[in-house]
């Protein structure tokens, strides 16, 4: 994400970063800090983030995502994937901001055609011990699809 920040500083964007650095480095993000442009809120996207300024585009880019990580604290990566997709778009349907939600291939499972293509639906274990990231990265792109359809948030999927 702190290159995704970089860039966005470049370009002359304001930029405000939510991270619980819970896989993350504060190093990562250490020069930016004092950037003017630049504000750090300490924070998890599990709750409820609340930002007085208008937002016009919203990066969610949360997740542990290497299964040590991930695996750490299972129930957590789920509902950051779940609770925090769906707080970030209330907040961008809030503020008529685009979203943009980062996904995996992981969203396919243990995929049976290589590559995937768009319109394969995967080969997946929800119960198993990589569910937690899959099939919480899978639950973000249909609230992102859902709210997109209803036309409450223009988002994307990447």
């Amino acid at each position: 994400g702190s290159h995704l920040c970089d860039v966005l500083l470049a370009d002359g964007h304001r930029v405000i970063c939510v991270d619980n650095f819970q896989t993350g480095s504060m190093d990562n993000v250490r020069a930016l800090r004092h950037h003017p442009d630049f504000k750090l809120i300490h924070g998890d996207i599990c709750e409820p983030i609340i930002v007085r300024e208008q937002l016009d585009q919203i990066y969610n880019l949360a997740c542990p995502a290497s299964p040590p990580q991930y695996q750490a604290d299972p129930i957590h990566t789920m509902l950051t994937s779940v609770v925090g997709t769906a707080n970030l778009l209330k907040l961008a349907e809030k503020n008529g901001a685009s979203f943009l939600q980062a996904s995996t291939s992981e969203v396919y499972g243990d995929p049976e055609q290589h590559p995937q293509h768009e319109d394969y639906w995967g080969h997946v274990n929800c119960t198993g011990p990589r569910a937690c990231y899959d099939e919480g990265k899978r639950a973000a792109e249909t609230l992102c699809f859902d709210m997109l359809r209803t036309g409450r948030v223009d988002a994307r999927v990447v």
